[in-house]
């Protein structure tokens, strides 16, 4: 398998729930490496950014009003095949849908409020990871 990156974001009600150190305790266990993170606190504009592609979506305007309620924790991530990998530690969108022991079912309280964001392609991982992180902010730990 390929040692891919991917990007994560853990969203304001994991934040607020003090659930970062448990969520990335799962992702190292999975495998996978943090090579950059960073607390912030959107702004309007930058959740509308991140999020242009669902503008036209009905759910566009609450997922938006959502994502600057608070902190999110933004993370690069690395290891094989660590956009699938990351997916699978998600768990499905809505959390009553996700397995057993994923971040989704453990920590997210709905469909809106699902406790964590992931690219869900290497082409995706390239485009988020380029939105929150320069270059020399990435710091493989595989090389």
């Amino acid at each position: 398998m390929a040692i891919e990156q991917t990007f994560s974001i853990l969203k304001p009600d994991a934040v607020g729930k003090n659930k970062i150190g448990a969520i990335i305790q799962r992702l190292e266990e999975s495998g996978l490496k943090v090579v950059a993170a960073r607390m912030i606190h959107l702004s309007q504009k930058e959740a509308e950014g991140f999020y242009a592609v669902h503008r036209e979506r009905g759910f566009f305007a609450d997922l938006v009003k959502f994502m600057i309620s608070g902190p999110v924790m933004a993370m690069a991530l690395e290891g094989e095949n660590a956009v699938q990998v990351y997916r699978d530690v998600m768990g499905a969108t809505n959390p009553k849908n996700a397995a057993p022991g994923t971040i989704r079912a453990d920590f997210a309280d709905s469909i809106d409020e699902n406790a964590a964001h992931g690219s869900d392609s290497l082409e995706n991982a390239k485009i988020e990871l380029a939105y929150f992180f320069r270059t020399t902010e990435l710091c493989p730990r595989t090389r």
